[in-house]
C-alpha cells in the first residue's frame, strides 16, 4: 500500500473529502490526519471518523519531530488540505515532489503568505477578476509557487459574493482534488 498523511489547521472538509475517496482504495490508504491548530473542527470530525488525528505544535514542527514521525509511520506522500504554515525544508527534502497543497485561486495570482480561504475570494471580487478556480501544485519551500499539477476554473458572476464564490470553488476542490491526488500518486516516478 501507498500511505498518505493528511495535514489541515481548519475545518477538515477537503481531509474528510479525501479520507472518504480512499477509504476502500486498493493501492492508496489514508493513514493519519496532522493538525496544527488545536481547536480546529478537523480534530472532531476525525475522531468521528476514526481516523488517527495527530495535533502538534510549532516547536515539534521546527524540531523535527513531525518529519521523523512521517518516515516511521513510512508515509509516501503527503498532501495539504487547508494547512497554513510554510512546510520546513527538512520535510521537503524528505518527500521531494512527494507534497501536494490545493490554492482556492488560479496560481500564481492570488498566491502567497497570508492568501488563504476568503482573503483569495475578497481580492478576487474586489478586482473585478472574470474567473477563478484552483491550483494543485508541489510543495516547495515558498507559499503557493511549486510546480502546478492542475487548475480548473470557474466563472466569477457581477454580482458575485465571497460566500457564493467559496461554495463555488469548494465544489471545484471536493470534486478534483482526490482524483489529481489518485492520478499523481500512482503515475508518479522519481524524478
Amino acid at each position: 500500500m501507498i500511505n498518505i498523511a493528511v495535514f489541515a489547521s481548519g475545518n477538515g472538509s477537503n481531509a474528510v473529502n479525501i479520507y472518504n475517496f480512499f477509504k476502500n482504495h486498493p493501492t492508496i490508504s489514508f493513514k493519519i490526519i496532522y493538525c496544527n491548530n488545536p481547536t480546529a473542527g478537523i480534530i472532531s470530525k476525525a475522531k468521528n471518523l476514526n481516523i488517527e488525528c495527530r495535533v502538534f505544535n510549532k516547536n515539534e514542527w521546527q524540531n523535527g519531530i513531525v518529519k521523523t514521525e512521517l518516515i516511521d509511520k513510512k508515509i509516501d506522500f503527503v498532501i495539504l488540505a487547508g494547512f497554513l504554515w510554510l512546510v520546513n525544508s527538512d520535510i521537503i527534502k524528505a518527500f521531494e515532489n512527494r507534497i501536494l497543497n490545493i490554492h482556492p485561486s488560479l496560481l500564481p495570482n492570488y498566491g502567497g503568505k497570508g492568501m488563504y480561504g476568503d482573503k483569495v475570494h475578497h481580492a478576487v471580487i474586489e478586482n473585478k477578476e472574470n474567473e477563478s478556480g484552483i491550483t494543485i501544485h508541489i510543495v516547495n519551500d515558498k507559499y503557493d509557487e511549486g510546480k502546478i499539477v492542475f487548475q480548473d476554473k470557474i466563472r466569477v458572476e457581477t454580482n458575485e459574493t465571497i460566500e457564493k464564490l467559496a461554495a463555488k470553488i469548494h465544489e471545484l476542490e471536493y470534486k478534483n482534488y482526490p482524483k489529481v491526488i489518485e492520478n499523481y500518486i500512482l503515475n508518479y516516478k522519481i524524478l
